[in-house]
């Protein structure tokens, strides 16, 4: 009888520790989708007050900034930019105007240390829409403290929902 016992009680501790480890990882993954979500949404409270260091808490110092959008020829064009040049851009924002990105969705994915991040948006400036796109973010998790690594947008005016329901 004693015989039959001992593998059963190994097994039993075997998945006890295999779902404690799944849970532990559940945990982990939307514990750190809400630290990530956290982040972009703090970026974005900078954006939209002009307040340069908001926005800086959530960079990382070697962050690689770019745009994608196509010219007036049709022609689709990429542009870089520092991040010096951002923060300058964010702190020059004049009081009167008013910037919201409103962000229509977010896809994380997370794995180790790294997290990518997909937002559709649209932009309104002064309460009139501007353009829409999408955002690609990745971040990275600085010893606990995620950091955006690399942030591309694309930009456009044609195919946005929010001109399509001025129709």
């Amino acid at each position: 009888m004693m015989i039959k016992i001992i593998p059963l009680l190994i097994t039993l501790v075997f998945t006890l520790t295999t779902s404690a480890q799944k849970n532990t990882q559940t945990y982990n993954v939307k514990t750190n989708s809400l630290k990530v979500k956290k982040v972009i949404e703090t970026f974005f409270e900078g954006l939209h007050k002009g307040d340069s260091i908001i926005v800086s808490t959530t960079l990382h110092r070697d962050i690689k900034i770019q745009t994608t959008a196509t010219n007036k020829l049709g022609e689709n064009i990429l542009t870089t930019d520092t991040k010096e040049k951002l923060l300058t851009s964010v702190a020059n924002k004049k009081p009167e105007h008013i910037y919201y990105e409103k962000l229509l969705s977010f896809d994380i994915k997370i794995d180790g240390n790294l997290a990518s991040v997909w937002t559709p948006y649209e932009f309104y400036l002064n309460g009139n829409f501007s353009h829409c796109g999408a955002n690609s973010f990745q971040l990275f998790n600085n010893n606990g403290k995620w950091e955006i690594i690399f942030l591309v947008d694309m930009r456009r005016r044609d195919n946005c929902n929010a001109l399509k329901e001025k129709k």
